[in-house]
């Protein structure tokens, strides 16, 4: 596992710019996020009542909210909005993924890489997996989401509403890192412009999924060691510097994605031979 760690590591610092281009990607996504929602919220916390508001008050907010919300249209266009922030996402994020994956496969012992080629090559299928995978990790939503707003409007505590949601959220989570899982190997396979590609890759993955889940879960564990270290030195260390450590994260997490990616390859390459 270490070698296969090693191996994407050297991938992942060939494919650099590739990590500039992510972040840059991931930052302005954030930044256009984090405006919708302050246009939102900032308005309606200016109408909540301040200076230590008596009950009445804050009823009163509550009451008008739910009256705009639910009596007018005031939401619509940010749904509108909300909605085309989403689907940029859904056309983007596999063209991005597209030319990532193809070029950690094609890339050349010279250091160049084929991200544009990529792109030009393999957006259509991988387009349609990574649709595809959403909506399948979405679909038990349909299912879960009621029952678990029942269980948060009748539990009696937290132990019970933990009791209630845990079971049905940790098997979402696992079907979601299944579904990942599968579904990388597959647009590996896309996007390696072989014969029976998705097929071949699809397989090895199956029948090696122990290992590539076992390397997938310690990269992951890895990257998230780092965001709560971060995140508890913003907390302990608050300052310049933790500002500056914690906004740095952000491309020292991108550089992680990608470090990931290429360890997931290497081994589902090396099974493969």
């Amino acid at each position: 596992m270490k070698n296969h760690m090693m191996q994407g590591w050297r991938l992942a610092i060939k494919h650099f710019y590739i990590v500039i281009l992510l972040f840059l990607y991931q930052l302005l996504w954030g930044f256009f996020l984090y405006r919708f929602i302050d246009s939102v919220v900032s308005p309606l916390l200016r109408r909540f009542p301040d200076h230590s508001p008596s009950k009445a008050a804050v009823q009163l907010f509550m009451s008008e909210a739910q009256f705009q919300i639910m009596k007018t249209d005031v939401l619509t266009p940010y749904l509108w909005l909300l909605g085309g922030l989403f689907l940029a996402r859904m056309l983007l994020s596999p063209l991005f993924n597209a030319g990532l994956l193809y070029s950690l496969q094609h890339a050349t012992e010279s250091g160049g890489t084929q991200f544009l080629q990529g792109i030009r090559k393999a957006w259509k299928p991988v387009t349609l997996l990574y649709w595809t995978e959403s909506l399948l990790v979405l679909a038990p939503a349909w299912w879960l989401a009621p029952r678990g707003l029942d269980a948060l409007l009748h539990s009696r505590s937290i132990n019970d509403l933990l009791q209630k949601t845990l079971p049905a959220a940790g098997g979402w989570i696992l079907w979601g890192i299944l579904l990942h899982l599968l579904f990388l190997a597959m647009q590996l396979g896309a996007t390696s412009q072989k014969r029976g590609g998705i097929k071949q890759t699809l397989g090895t993955a199956v029948k090696h999924l122990l290992p590539f889940a076992s390397l997938s879960l310690l990269m992951w564990a890895i990257g998230s060691g780092i965001g709560l270290f971060v995140s508890g030195l913003s907390l302990v260390w608050a300052g310049f510097i933790a500002l500056l450590v914690h906004q740095g994260y952000h491309l020292v997490r991108t550089l992680l994605k990608v470090w990931t990616l290429a360890s997931q390859y290497d081994i589902l390459r090396s099974k493969e031979v």
